[in-house]
């Protein structure tokens, strides 16, 4: 995620931010220029500081939940990544609210990045080639599950509950467990279907490196659960999960892609050095470039790898977890400059 600034004092402002919190002047997204624009709270318009345009925001600016801008005249009253949302939970309910506002803010980053890398966003209540969100409630029903089928994605609003999450993430023996992890895998699957399923070299080339994806799903899934992981799973995969099914593996690497860009671009944008004399050389980055506008995969995953071991370090210094509790090994890399290089010339 890019630093973002108010247009009225230059303060720093996070992505989510609804008003600097140092001159008090509302603040929103334009995601078409990805910047932050700002505005006098006291005016009656939202004409923003710089550009002098005048906006509005999106609808769901009334629950605080998005701060995304619309030109004054769009015929939209939802910004592009709430026109996404099919479902969401019923608002009545108090204890649904915050855990929505929680999917709201990991979707809207999962956009600003989809928005960078240059992917085709349709909504699937416009054309059925698109793809959709419903963030819902089990209500006890053992058919719905956290999920994507035909571009509808799923997840269980139990997701956003952090408690329960750590509670599933141990269950499951599972290193890391997030909300926008369940974002970045489920729109994985999306794009597989956009991206590969219909594309007879570009399918050749992910059944040589992920496997053949017409291995019966349901078997492969029960297998999975009840033998678990190969022993050396770690030289080939991401994570255990991801050696259930090639589709599983497919998701699981697109998310540590999207988390690797992710990291690498923050670092850029903070401008952060590992160029310490106490470390062996190979463990120290300069992050001089915005990983999205780089080719060459090795140059992003050579900075991520100490960049990772930095951040880590840091947080077991205050006794939390890592950051990011992964192995990028070879096997993994080559996977990933899979899915780079397929998405590179939508840059």
């Amino acid at each position: 995620m890019k630093v973002f600034e108010c247009g009225h004092c230059n303060y720093p402002l996070f992505f989510e931010n609804h008003q600097c919190e140092n001159c008090g002047h509302l603040c929103g997204y334009w995601d078409s220029d990805r910047i932050m624009l700002t505005f006098d709270p006291l005016s009656t318009s939202f004409i923003s500081d710089r550009e002098k345009i005048e906006f509005k925001y999106c609808k769901n600016k009334e629950y605080e939940v998005c701060n995304w801008l619309l030109e004054k005249n769009d015929k939209h009253d939802y910004c592009p990544a709430c026109q996404l949302n099919r479902t969401i939970p019923n608002l009545s309910d108090k204890e649904n609210f915050p855990k929505w506002k929680n999917l709201e803010v990991a979707k809207h980053r999962l956009i600003y990045q989809l928005q960078k890398m240059g992917l085709e966003l349709r909504s699937k209540m416009v054309n059925n080639e698109g793809f959709c969100f419903d963030f819902i409630v089990k209500m006890n029903n053992p058919n719905i599950m956290t999920g994507h089928a035909s571009g509808v994605i799923t997840i269980l609003l139990q997701e956003a509950d952090s408690v329960l999450r750590e509670q599933i993430r141990k269950q499951l023996q599972e290193p890391y467990r997030s909300l926008i992890g369940h974002l970045r895998h489920e729109v994985g699957h999306y794009f597989w279907e956009r991206l590969i399923s219909n594309n007879k070299e570009v399918l050749r080339a992910f059944r040589t490196i992920f496997g053949n994806e017409k291995m019966d799903y349901s078997n492969a899934l029960q297998l999975y659960y009840k033998v678990g992981a190969p022993d050396n799973w770690q030289d080939s995969f991401i994570s255990k999960y991801a050696t259930s099914h090639p589709w599983e593996d497919w998701a699981e690497t697109w998310a540590h892609y999207l988390h690797i860009m992710d990291m690498v671009e923050t670092a850029h944008f903070f401008g952060l050095k590992v160029n310490s004399n106490e470390i062996s050389k190979n463990m120290r980055i300069e992050a001089t470039f915005d990983p999205y506008h780089v080719k060459d995969f090795d140059t992003i995953i050579n900075n991520c790898i100490p960049l990772s071991f930095a951040v880590n370090s840091i947080n077991r210094a205050m006794g939390v977890p890592d950051v990011y509790p992964f192995v990028i090994t070879p096997g993994v890399v080559k996977k990933i400059t899979f899915i780079h290089e397929l998405l590179w010339p939508k840059r």
